[in-house]
C-alpha cells in the first residue's frame, strides 16, 4: 500500500429531510482507507453504504464532522471545484454498467477525457490504449448491446481507469454477473489499485468477492460496527 489515509472521516453525519421527517443515514462514522487499499463496505440494503461513498466522492453533503480525501476538506469546496475534484481524482464503477447506449466502447470510455477537454482523437487513442489493458482489445467500435454483461463491465472499469483517477469507487460492481466473471471483474480491479497505488472503495453484497478486500467494513443502521482483515491484507 501507499503511505498515509487517502480517505479519512471523522465522526461523519448524515440525514436525509422529507418535510418534517428526518430519517438518518450516517451516525458518526469513523473510517480511514489507505493510499493502495481496497476496502469493502458490507452490510444489509438501507445501512448507509452508498450514502457513505457518494459523501466520499463529493456527490452528497454531509450534515457535521470531517471527510477528507486526498488530503482536501471537501466541506470547503464550492460545488463546481468539488466537480472538478470528482473529474480529477475519483473514477466510478456501477453494478448497471451506466454506459451510453448509442456510444462505442471506445467513445463510452473517451468520455472523462473529453469532458476535461481533451481533444477527440486523443481521447479515443487513450480509451483504445485502457479498453486493451481490460482485455477488449478488437471491440474498441462495439456498442454495449453488442457485448456480455462481464464485457460490459470490463468497458465501465476502463471509463473508470481512463483519467488515472487516485481514488475508484465501485457500487455493487459484480452482482450483476456471475461468479467466474465477477472474479475476473475483481482480478481487473485489484491489479489496478495494487500495479498504481491507486483507492479502492467497493460496496457489495457479493460474498464471492470478499476475498480480494485488503479490509472490510460492515455497516448496520447508519452506523460502523467493525473493521476485519480481508483474505488479501499484505498481498
Amino acid at each position: 500500500m501507499g503511505q498515509g489515509a487517502a480517505i479519512i472521516c471523522r465522526q461523519l453525519v448524515k440525514s436525509y429531510r422529507n418535510d418534517n421527517e428526518v430519517t438518518p443515514a450516517l451516525q458518526g462514522i469513523n473510517l480511514e482507507v489507505q493510499r493502495g487499499e481496497l476496502m469493502m463496505l458490507v452490510g444489509p440494503s438501507g445501512c448507509g453504504k452508498t450514502t457513505l461513498i457518494s459523501v466520499i466522492a463529493g456527490i452528497l453533503d454531509h450534515d457535521s464532522g470531517d471527510c477528507i480525501v486526498l488530503d482536501q476538506d471537501l466541506k470547503s469546496l464550492s460545488d463546481r471545484q468539488r466537480t472538478n475534484f470528482r473529474g480529477i481524482h475519483l473514477g466510478f464503477v456501477f453494478q448497471s454498467f451506466n454506459l451510453i447506449p448509442t456510444l462505442t466502447a471506445r467513445e463510452n470510455v473517451a468520455v472523462p477525457l473529453m469532458i476535461q477537454g481533451m481533444a477527440f482523437h486523443e481521447a479515443v487513442a487513450r480509451a483504445d490504449e485502457v479498453l486493451a489493458t481490460v482485455g477488449l482489445q478488437g471491440r474498441e467500435h462495439s456498442l454495449p448491446t453488442h457485448l456480455s454483461g462481464g464485457q460490459q463491465q470490463r468497458v465501465a472499469i476502463a471509463r473508470a481507469l481512463v483519467h488515472k483517477p487516485s481514488i475508484i469507487v465501485c457500487d455493487e460492481p459484480t452482482s450483476a454477473l456471475d461468479k467466474a466473471t465477477g472474479h475476473q471483474v475483481m482480478e481487473l480491479l485489484r491489479t489496478a489499485t495494487h500495479n498504481s497505488g491507486r483507492t479502492l472503495v467497493i460496496v457489495t453484497h457479493d460474498a464471492r468477492i470478499f476475498e480480494f478486500a485488503d479490509r472490510i467494513a460492515t455497516m448496520n443502521d447508519g452506523k460502523l460496527e467493525g473493521i476485519e482483515k480481508g483474505r488479501a491484507a499484505g498481498v
